[in-house]
């Protein structure tokens, strides 16, 4: 892939010894397409492959979202996401490599971080959130779902009451209700959010990166059946956006309305 992203920025910083990766798609509060996730993969692989870097922060562009889940736009137009290197969007590989990277990655939560983003955010290693940050799913209210990561790995920060509030209601919650409920890290003024995170690299860049890389994969290895479950839910995912319901909910929030899901079981 070129050097050039369309729809993310990157960018290595050597004093903090970060990758840092941006999607840049602030139009579609960073809501990613299936050529976001081949960006964001090639980016993290690049992470991945310099030795130089440390640690990775992931954040989105401007001050509105980090990311608000998949182009539902992109999808009522087209019917997908769009094109992709490998002909579908590999979102389930986008999830594996934040996972699988040897290096910490720092979510700077700096908006919406909404259904697919928060997804994202809650994969990353740590997660330092604006004050002005927003959280939750909204799968159920627009015929899609996330039953991997998004459900059973969220318990494990939240617990399974919270996790299950979240899911079944599609509540949004502050940073401050985030913090409380061991969804982040730490909360900071906006403009303090990238000084912050870039001040946790400089932190991870002092120490020792085998001994970091063996602290994540051991984290890691407690959590990896997730990945199974991820697999099943991307599979039921696909064959679930093919029906009447989950057009529905897609048609519904196209057309700003509430979806009228009672005549399905």
């Amino acid at each position: 892939m070129s050097d050039t992203y369309e729809d993310i920025l990157f960018e290595v910083d050597p004093e903090c010894r970060a990758g840092i990766i941006t999607i840049n798609r602030p139009d579609r509060y960073n809501a990613f397409r299936g050529q976001t996730v081949d960006e964001l993969v090639d980016a993290f692989r690049r992470c991945w492959a310099d030795s130089s870097i440390r640690s990775v922060i992931l954040t989105g562009s401007g001050d509105k979202a980090f990311s608000t889940g998949g182009d539902v736009k992109q999808r009522a137009e087209t019917g997908d996401y769009g094109p992709t290197r490998s002909g579908f969007i590999d979102i389930d590989y986008l999830h594996r490599v934040i996972r699988e990277v040897p290096k910490p990655v720092i979510a700077a939560v700096n908006g919406y971080a909404i259904g697919g983003g928060q997804v994202l955010h809650v994969l990353c290693d740590l997660s330092i959130a604006s004050e002005t940050a927003v959280f939750g799913q909204v799968g159920p209210r627009v015929g899609s779902f996330d039953a991997g990561w998004g459900t059973a790995y969220l318990a494990r920060l939240v617990g399974e009451r919270k996790a299950r509030e979240i899911w079944f209601l599609c509540r949004q919650y502050t940073a401050a209700q985030a913090l409380e409920m061991g969804l982040v890290n730490l909360v900071v003024p906006p403009e303090q959010l990238m000084a912050e995170a870039r001040g946790w690299a400089a932190e991870i860049a002092g120490l020792s990166p085998t001994a970091i890389k063996f602290c994540k994969f051991s984290f890691n290895l407690d959590t990896e059946h997730h990945a199974g479950i991820g697999k099943m839910s991307g599979a039921g995912l696909e064959l679930f956006q093919h029906s009447a319901e989950a057009a529905e909910g897609l048609n519904a929030f196209t057309q700003k309305r509430s979806p009228a899901f009672g005549s399905f079981a």
